[in-house]
């Protein structure tokens, strides 16, 4: 079960991730998350606290499959951002339609 993110203080790495993954509707993979210099940790860490998840999803190009997995905020994650100081830039969640 996921703990209550306004319980947490966020460390500067999994504000990182969960801005970058704010600014990304579908989200973003694994593998881009990594190039930019998040360690899987970190990602399993927002994932096991109920601020992101990850879902595996499959491309086919060419006749060719591709799996890759893909990390998105969850509505729990945007809470947590939106509850940072106001020192702090936040992205603000998209509206819904």
């Amino acid at each position: 079960m996921a703990t209550d993110p306004r319980n947490q203080s966020l460390i500067e790495t999994h504000r990182q991730v969960l801005n970058v993954l704010a600014n990304a509707p579908r989200g973003r993979d694994v593998n881009a998350l990594l190039t930019l210099g998040f360690k899987l940790e970190t990602m399993a860490d927002l994932v096991q606290s109920g601020l992101a998840t990850i879902q595996v999803e499959t491309v086919e190009e060419r006749g060719s499959k591709i799996e890759f997995a893909c990390v998105r905020i969850t509505d729990a994650g945007w809470r947590s951002l939106e509850g940072l100081t106001a020192r702090r830039w936040s992205p603000r969640r998209p509206e819904r339609r």
